[in-house]
C-alpha cells in the first residue's frame, strides 16, 4: 500500500548495467532523484543533446514483446521492468539516464532494479502525491480474448488479478493475484520474462531478442528438440550454440521456476510496469485475462481518460469525519433556517473546498416546488454552492464572524439532473484566480452519487459588516 500523502524520489543513485534483451546492446542505467511532479523521465545520454523521454502512455510507440517509449526521435526499449520496480517502491519522480537504446534486461525480472532502488534510499518531497481512486468500472477488450477491467475498492489498495491461458501442455492455465503493492517485491519482482522455444526463431527474424538467453528469460519447450533443431535456433540468434537441453518438454533453463506460476506472475509484473505509465498511484482492483503489453497500454490509455475526466473532483465519501459540522458552519455564516443550506464541510485547502447538503422531504421549499413532484430548486442549488464558497472565503480572514460575502456575478449556470428528496449533494468549489482585494472568483460543481447535477462560476466580495468587539 502506498500510504504516504507526499511524493517520493531517490535519496541516492542506483546504477545498473547489462545487455538489452531485444537490441543486444550493452548499456548503463543510472537512476537518481527527479523533481516533484515530473514522474519518470528517461534520458538518452548517448544521443546528441541528451533528449528526454517522459514515461507516459502517450509516448508508447511499440509493444512487441516489451514496451517501447518514444519522444521526438529518441526511443527507449523494454521499460516495463524498471518502471514496475519504481512504482512498487513508491517512487513518484525519477530520472533514468541511459547510454544506450534499451534498459538492461539483467535476469529478466524487476528484482535487481528494486534492490538497487532500495540501496539508493528514498527521500520525501513537499508536493502532494497523485492518486487515482477508481470510482466506477473501466474496461478494455482486445483481440484473442484479451479482457481487462478495473473495479472500485472500499480501501485504498492497488490489487491485480491475472489469468493466462496459452493452451500449452507445459504452461496451461495459470493465475496470479497481488493483494497490494507491498507484496510485489517478495512475490512478483523476481519473476522472469518467458518465451516459448518455438517462437525464438520467428522473434529473431523480426530483429528481436538479440540479447536473449536462458540466464535472462524462462524458455519453455513444448516438445523434445533434437540437437540439430537447437543448433538451427542458435544460428538464427547469431550464436554457435544454445545453452541448456530440450530432450524433454518443459523448462529449458537449468534452474527451476521460481514459482510454479512464474509466467502468470511475470504477466502481473508487466501490468504494474505498464500502468505506471498512467502517472498516478492507482487505487482499485485490476482483473486481467490474457494480458500483454499492447492490452496493458491500451487499458492504461483508458485509465488516463478517466483520470483527466476526474481531475480535481472531490472525494465523494460522506461516511468520513467532517472538517466542520453544522455548529461550526453556523458560527461562520450569518444564514439561518430555512436558508442555511450546508450541513458539513468535508475538505478544504488553499484553492478548493468541499461541502455537503443532505436533502430531506422535510425541506420547506418542497411545499411549493412541487408538492406532488418534489424537486430542489436550481436557484437554491446555486445558493448552497455559494454558501460553501462563502465558508472558503471567510476562512481567509482572521475574524470571519465580522464579515459577510455578497454575490457580484454568476456565470455559466447549468443544471444537468434533478435533485430529489433523499439525495446527498456534494459541492466542490475551486478558485479560478487568487483572492485579491476581497474578490473571490470560484468554479462550483454539485454532484449526486458522483454525477454532476449543476455547475456555476461565481464572483463574490468579502465585506466587513462590523468592527471586532474589542474595537467597538
Amino acid at each position: 500500500m502506498i500510504s504516504s500523502s507526499r511524493q517520493h524520489t531517490l535519496a541516492g543513485e542506483a546504477t545498473l548495467e547489462g545487455i538489452g534483451l531485444h537490441t543486444g546492446v550493452h548499456a548503463q542505467l543510472r537512476i537518481f532523484a527527479g523533481e516533484p511532479n515530473t514522474g519518470y523521465v528517461f534520458v538518452r545520454t548517448d544521443l546528441e543533446g541528451a533528449p528526454e523521454i517522459p514515461a507516459h502512455v502517450s509516448n508508447v510507440s511499440e509493444t512487441r514483446r516489451g514496451t517501447t517509449l518514444q519522444f521526438g526521435e529518441a526511443t527507449v526499449h523494454t521499460t516495463e521492468h524498471v518502471l514496475a520496480a519504481l512504482y512498487a517502491s513508491g517512487i513518484d519522480n525519477a530520472r533514468l539516464e541511459l547510454n544506450g537504446p534499451e534498459v538492461p534486461i539483467l535476469d529478466g525480472s524487476a528484482l535487481p532494479f528494486m534492490e538497487a532502488i532500495e540501496t539508493a534510499g528514498e527521500a520525501e518531497q513537499d508536493e502532494a502525491r497523485r492518486f487515482f481512486k477508481v470510482r466506477k468500472n473501466i474496461s478494455y477488450r482486445g483481440e484473442n480474448g484479451v479482457e481487462m477491467l478495473i473495479v472500485p475498492l472500499e480501501g485504498e489498495e492497488f490489487k491485480v488479478t491475472v489469468m493466462v491461458d496459452y493452451n500449452s501442455p507445459v504452461l496451461g492455465t495459470q493465475h496470479a493475484r497481488m493483494e497490494n503493492l507491498g507484496a510485489f517485491k517478495t512475490e512478483f519482482a523476481c519473476c522472469r520474462t518467458f518465451v516459448f522455444l518455438k517462437e525464438v526463431a520467428s522473434l529473431a527474424e523480426q530483429g528481436l531478442i538479440k540479447g536473449g538467453d536462458i540466464d535472462n528469460a524462462v524458455v519453455l519447450a513444448e516438445r523434445a528438440y533434437t540437437e540439430a533443431e537447437l543448433n538451427g535456433i542458435a544460428t538464427s540468434l547469431g550464436r554457435s550454440e544454445l545453452m541448456g537441453s530440450a530432450e524433454h518438454p518443459g523448462v529449458l533453463n537449468p534452474s527451476e521456476l521460481r514459482f510454479s506460476n512464474e509466467p502468470a506472475r511475470h504477466k502481473l509484473l508487466d501490468i504494474v510496469g505498464d500502468l505506471a505509465l498512467t502517472g498516478r498511484f492507482i487505487q482499485g482492483h485490476v482483473l486481467a485475462a490474457r494480458p500483454g503489453h499492447a492490452a496493458n497500454v491500451a487499458f492504461g490509455r483508458e485509465l488516463v481518460k478517466a483520470i483527466l475526466s476526474q481531475e480535481d473532483l472531490p472525494d465523494f465519501r460522506t461516511d468520513r469525519p467532517s472538517l466542520m459540522d453544522i455548529n461550526d458552519i453556523a458560527a461562520m455564516l450569518p444564514h439561518r433556517y430555512p436558508f442555511l443550506l450546508v450541513d458539513r464541510i468535508m475538505d478544504m485547502d488553499d484553492r478548493s473546498i468541499t461541502g455537503v447538503k443532505n436533502v430531506t422531504m422535510n425541506e420547506p421549499f418542497f411545499q411549493g416546488h412541487f408538492p406532488n413532484n418534489p424537486v430542489m430548486p436550481g436557484v437554491l442549488q446555486v445558493e448552497a454552492m455559494a454558501q460553501v464558497g462563502g465558508i472558503f472565503a471567510l476562512s481567509t480572514v482572521e475574524d470571519p464572524e465580522n464579515y459577510s460575502t455578497y454575490f457580484m456575478k454568476i456565470d455559466g449556470v447549468k443544471f444537468k439532473q434533478k435533485v430529489l428528496p433523499g439525495d446527498t449533494v456534494v459541492f466542490h468549489l475551486t478558485l479560478i484566480s487568487p483572492i485579491r482585494r476581497g474578490l473571490v472568483n470560484m468554479k462550483g460543481r454539485a454532484f449526486v452519487r458522483g454525477e454532476l447535477v449543476s455547475e456555476a462560476e461565481m464572483l463574490a466580495q468579502i465585506v466587513r459588516d462590523r468592527a471586532p468587539k474589542d474595537r467597538e
